[in-house]
C-alpha cells in the first residue's frame, strides 16, 4: 500500500482515479488528499441547496465517510471522480433538506394538534435531548482516543479542523481523516437512534 503522502513519479498529485482506488483499499491518506482537492467546491454546492453552512459541513463530513465506504464500487467508465462526489453530495443534501423540511411539518402539525395542553414540549424536548447526549458520550468514549480527542475539540470547543491541527500539532491531512472515521462510527454505532429520529 502506498503512503498517505506518495505521489506520482513526476513529483505531481496522484491521478483522481488511482486516490479512489487506494481509498478502496483503505488508504486514509489518499482519501485526505480527495478532500483537500474537492471539498471546498462540494461545500459550496452543498450551501447553495440548503442555505445554511453548518448543515452543509455535516453533508460535506457524510459525503466523505460514504466515500470512505464505497470507493470500491466507484467506476471510472460511468464518470469522472469529480461527478460522482457531486452526484453523492447533490443526493446527500437533497435528502437532508427533504428531511428538514418533513420535521417543521411535523413539528408544527404536532403543536397544532396537541390534544392535551398540559404536556411540555419543551420538557420532552429536553428529555430527548438527555438521552441522545448520553448515548453520544457511550460511543464518543468508545472510540480510539486520537479520534476522540479531535472531535471533542471540533464540537465541544468549537476550534476548525486547521485549529485543532495547530493545537495539537498533528497535521491537518491526519486531523481530516481521524474526523472522518471518528463520525463513520458513530454514524454506524447511532444509526438505530438516527432512523428513529427521521
Amino acid at each position: 500500500m502506498k503512503s498517505s503522502g506518495e505521489t506520482t513519479r513526476s513529483g505531481a498529485e496522484p491521478p483522481e482515479v488511482e486516490l479512489v482506488q487506494r481509498a478502496a483499499r483503505g488508504d486514509s491518506g489518499a482519501l485526505s488528499i480527495l478532500y483537500d482537492r474537492f471539498s471546498g467546491m462540494l461545500l459550496g454546492l452543498a450551501t447553495k441547496i440548503l442555505g445554511d453552512p453548518a448543515d452543509a459541513e455535516d453533508v460535506l463530513q457524510e459525503v466523505f465517510v460514504q466515500v470512505w465506504k464505497q470507493a470500491g464500487r466507484y467506476q471510472s467508465s460511468r464518470s469522472s471522480v469529480s461527478t460522482w462526489l457531486v452526484l453523492i453530495t447533490r443526493s446527500r443534501a437533497i435528502d437532508r433538506l427533504r428531511s428538514r423540511n418533513v420535521k417543521l411539518r411535523t413539528t408544527t402539525e404536532a403543536r397544532r394538534e396537541n390534544l392535551n395542553p398540559h404536556t411540555s414540549p419543551e420538557g420532552m424536548r429536553t428529555v430527548i435531548l438527555k438521552e441522545r447526549r448520553k448515548r453520544l458520550g457511550e460511543e464518543l468514549a468508545n472510540l480510539p482516543p486520537e479520534q476522540r480527542d479531535v472531535l471533542e475539540m471540533a464540537y465541544y470547543k468549537g476550534m476548525t479542523q486547521r485549529e485543532v491541527a495547530q493545537a495539537t500539532g498533528i497535521p491537518l491531512g491526519t486531523v481530516k481523516t481521524r474526523t472522518l472515521l471518528a463520525m463513520k462510527k458513530l454514524r454506524s454505532a447511532l444509526e438505530s437512534e438516527i432512523e428513529e429520529l427521521l
